[in-house]
C-alpha cells in the first residue's frame, strides 16, 4: 500500500482524504474487469478496502420484524431483487506506525453454497500484498464471514508465527456455547457457525489478544466493543491528523440507514443491535466522518445523514 498514489479530495466539510480505486498496487488478476479493492488515506494511515464477494442470502433475513409488504416493497424501491439477495462482503486492511492490520478475514472458500465470496486472500495479492507482512489481524465478530478466510488451506502457513489476533473478551466467551435463540438466521447456519468458530479457536487460540471494551492495536487505530449484534461486535475507529473514518463490520446494513429498527436475522441481540445501530449512526451524522462497513456496497465509504427520524445513506464519490 505504501505505493499508492493519491489524489486529494475533500469529502464533506470537515474531513479531508485521499482516495485512489485504483489499478495499483499489483494488478487485476484473470477475470476482473476491474480489481476489487478501494484505497483511502486517513491522515497517515493508509486504508484498502478489499471486496471478498457476495453472499446470496433469502431477503427476509434483513428484516425478521418487518412487515414483509413493506420489505419488499422497500427492496422493490432499491432495484433490489425481492426474493434472494447477493450481500456485499467486504474487509480492511490498514497501515500506520509501521503495522499492517487486517480487519476481518472474509469467507474463506469452505463454503460451497457461497462461491462468489471468499476473495479475500487472492485480491491481497493481486494487490501485492504478502500475507507475511500483517502484523495484525483485528476481528469485529467470529461469524464465519468473518473468519473463514484464516481457516483456507495454507494461510496460516504465510502468515507471521507472531500474528497478533484482536478480539473482545465476551465475543471469544460467547463462541464456546453460542446462544442462537434470539437470532432468525436459516436453519443451516447455525450448524456451520458453530463449527468454523470451534475450528478457529483450535488453529488461533495461542494468538488471540483479548480486550474489555476498547484497544489501542496500532496509532490511531482503536476497536471499541458495541455488542449487539454478537456479544463481542466490535467497530475499529481511525484518527490522524484531524481525518476519521469508522469501519462498522456488521453494525450497520444498507437497510439500516432507512429503517434502522428492523431487525437482522444474523443480529444475536436484535433489540441492542438496533439500539447500537442507531446510536453509531447518529454519531457518525454529527461527526460527518466517513464509514465503511461489511455489508454496504463495494467499495461501501458513504457518509451519514440525519432525514427526519431515519437516516440517509450518501456514496462517496468514487476517486480516480
Amino acid at each position: 500500500m505504501s505505493q499508492v498514489e493519491t489524489t486529494p479530495v475533500r469529502i464533506g466539510q470537515k474531513t479531508s482524504m485521499s482516495l485512489d480505486n485504483a489499478s495499483h498496487p499489483g494488478r487485476s488478476r484473470p477475470g476482473e474487469l476491474v480489481p476489487s479493492r478501494y484505497a483511502v488515506k486517513v491522515g497517515d494511515i493508509d486504508v484498502l478496502v478489499i471486496s471478498d464477494g457476495v453472499l446470496p442470502i433469502p431477503t427476509p433475513v434483513l428484516a425478521t420484524n418487518a412487515d414483509p409488504a413493506v420489505r419488499t416493497a422497500w427492496l422493490d424501491d432499491m432495484f433490489l431483487p425481492t426474493d434472494v439477495l447477493h450481500w456485499p462482503l467486504n474487509v480492511v486492511l490498514l497501515r500506520s506506525g509501521g503495522q499492517t492490520i487486517l480487519v476481518d478475514a472474509g469467507l474463506g472458500v469452505e463454503f460451497p453454497d457461497f462461491p462468489r465470496a471468499g476473495q479475500t486472500v487472492s485480491r491481497l495479492e493481486a494487490a501485492g500484498i504478502d500475507l507475511a507482512s500483517v502484523t495484525d489481524v483485528v476481528l469485529t465478530h467470529m461469524h464465519m464471514d468473518h473468519i473463514g478466510g484464516l481457516l483456507a488451506d495454507g494461510v496460516k502457513d504465510r502468515l507471521r508465527a507472531d500474528l497478533r489476533i484482536h478480539v473482545a473478551a465476551a465475543e471469544v466467551k460467547f463462541w464456546e456455547a453460542p446462544d442462537f435463540s434470539h437470532a432468525s438466521m436459516p436453519s443451516t447456519v447455525p450448524p456451520v457457525l458453530r463449527r468454523t468458530a470451534k475450528r478457529f479457536m483450535a488453529e488461533y487460540q495461542s494468538q488471540l489478544r483479548q480486550f474489555d471494551e476498547e484497544y489501542e492495536v496500532a496509532p490511531g487505530v482503536v476497536v471499541t466493543r458495541t455488542g449487539g449484534h454478537t456479544p463481542g461486535h466490535s467497530v475499529v475507529r481511525l484518527a490522524s491528523g484531524g481525518d476519521r473514518l469508522t469501519f462498522a463490520g456488521d453494525a450497520v446494513f444498507q437497510v439500516g440507514f432507512d429503517h434502522p429498527d428492523w431487525h437482522n436475522g444474523f443480529e444475536h441481540d436484535p433489540e441492542e443491535a438496533a439500539r447500537v445501530r442507531i446510536r453509531l449512526l447518529r454519531e457518525l451524522a454529527a461527526t460527518r466522518e466517513p464509514l465503511v462497513a461489511t455489508h454496504l456496497p463495494f467499495p461501501s465509504v458513504c457518509h451519514v445523514a440525519v432525514d427526519g427520524d431515519v437516516f440517509r445513506w450518501v456514496p462517496a464519490v468514487w476517486d480516480h
